[in-house]
């Protein structure tokens, strides 16, 4: 006899398990084969003890989940399906890439619906981050900043140098250990702003660090990215449009050594210079050191050779003044001779004139002085016989004055003289033969010697 179903309100009651295995019945019979899926990988949830793999699936529009199932790919399948993708893409599977999958559509009563990844195909996310490429380098180029940082003017001399990278990487060792062991001897003066270089996180990582170089902008040349080689998908990131575009618009050149001759990213699109390796972009820096020191060598045998040809020019030059200057001398040393003998002449005839017409007024003149000497003399006799017996006066006045000048400074001297301060009851003390004036110039232990009027005494300073 059959059970009779519970009903609620004339409605029959059904199990949770009852519904779980109908709609594990429909969905056995509508999707009874593989389906190829594209979906991106949200989260891998590998789990390397039991080598199973749960990942989670969404479809996006834009920044919007569409849809979101749970798939999973069992230990045995996992292996053969990395080990594929590791061997086309050069990188194992991992987050946030597009796949395309072959999948059974499964539900379970107890774990619900779910993907069996039963193969993924590795073509199909090279082909995804090819096209995802293509957009970037387009949406930079409508922008109009696609070659921006190319128009940068790298400096002549880029000394002061920003490096992202990882201190560990063999990428930034083969930088560092070619530009500072340059046979040259050039020096460098370069800074290491850590991040990761690859895979999303690389975005955020690299971004934030041009952001801080920017923040020192006046302390930098250029900027470097480097990094060892690796797979596409290893490189997708640096075909994204955030990491692109704030490359493509630094205020500083950026170079960049981030993959191998077919790994040209749109990051190494945009940058003032690409080149393969670490080592390619120290050359780079190192041949613009290279050249300069060329040009330097150049321009000073040039100059060299234009200072030699301008000496020669001018010991020319200056022979042929010399010729000419001995000829013009000789020809004003002639002319002039015969100027200064006519001079001569007339000189020593006017001289005779000037001597004869000068004789007669000295005559007169000697006449006058006889005349009027006598009279002269007299009248200064006579003033000096009227002064003298003032100047006596005043004479034995001035010196009683100062006698008695004298004889004051005399005495006050006299009344300041030691031993007249010495009778008063004064003292003086000394030290090491100097008077002492201060207490502060003695110290404990001191001997000091104290003179009064009559004899004197030693003392020792206690304190």
């Amino acid at each position: 006899m059959d059970n009779k179903r519970e009903t609620f309100n004339g409605h029959p009651i059904y199990s949770l398990s009852e519904i779980a295995m109908s709609l594990h019945n429909v969905i056995e019979r509508t999707y009874p084969q593989p389906y190829f899926i594209k979906a991106e990988v949200l989260k891998l949830n590998y789990y390397p003890h039991s080598g199973h793999c749960y990942p989670e699936l969404i479809e996006k529009e834009g920044n919007k989940v569409l849809a979101e199932i749970r798939g999973v790919i069992w230990s045995s399948q996992y292996i053969q399906i990395n080990e594929r993708f590791k061997r086309i893409t050069g990188e194992p599977l991992r987050e946030n890439i597009s796949i395309l999958c072959l999948a059974k559509i499964e539900f379970s009563p107890k774990h619900g619906l779910a993907l069996h990844i039963q193969d993924i195909e590795p073509s199909f996310t090279l082909g995804e981050l090819m096209r995802n490429r293509a957009e970037c380098i387009e949406k930079l180029k409508k922008e109009g900043v696609f070659n921006h940082n190319q128009q940068l003017k790298l400096p002549l001399l880029p000394k002061r140098i920003a490096i992202i990278s990882v201190e560990t990487s063999k990428g930034y060792s083969d930088f560092i250990t070619t530009l500072t062991g340059n046979k040259h001897g050039y020096r460098f003066e370069t800074e290491l702003f850590p991040s990761i270089l690859q895979g999303e996180k690389a975005i955020t990582g690299i971004t934030s660090q041009l952001d801080a170089i920017e923040r020192r902008i006046d302390d930098f040349d250029c900027v470097v990215i480097v990094r060892g080689g690796g797979g596409d998908v290893g490189l997708s990131c640096y075909d994204d449009y955030t990491m692109a575009h704030r490359v493509a618009t630094f205020p500083l050149p950026v170079l960049t050594g981030i993959g191998h001759s077919t790994n040209l990213t749109v990051v190494d699109m945009v940058a003032h210079t690409h080149k393969i390796t670490p080592t390619d972009v120290a050359f780079t820096i190192l041949q613009a050191f290279e050249n300069f020191d060329e040009e330097v060598n150049n321009c000073r045998t040039r100059i060299i050779e234009l200072a030699k040809n301008m000496v020669t020019t001018l010991n020319l030059d200056l022979t042929k003044t010399e010729g000419d200057f001995k000829s013009l001398a000789k020809d004003l040393l002639n002319h002039h001779s015969k100027e200064l003998l006519s001079l001569s002449k007339e000189i020593s005839s006017q001289s005779e004139k000037f001597t004869l017409s000068h004789k007669y007024r000295l005559k007169a003149l000697q006449d006058t002085l006889f005349k009027e000497s006598p009279k002269i003399l007299q009248r200064h006799l006579q003033q000096i016989d009227e002064i003298s017996p003032k100047l006596e006066k005043k004479s034995l006045q001035l010196i009683h004055n100062q006698l008695d000048v004298i004889s004051s400074m005399e005495e006050k001297i006299g009344l300041l003289h030691p031993d007249n301060i010495l009778k008063r009851g004064f003292s003086i003390t000394r030290a090491n033969g100097k008077a002492v004036t201060k207490a502060s110039e003695l110290k404990k232990g001191d001997i000091i010697t104290t003179q009064f009027h009559e004899g004197e005494t030693e003392s020792v300073v206690q304190s």
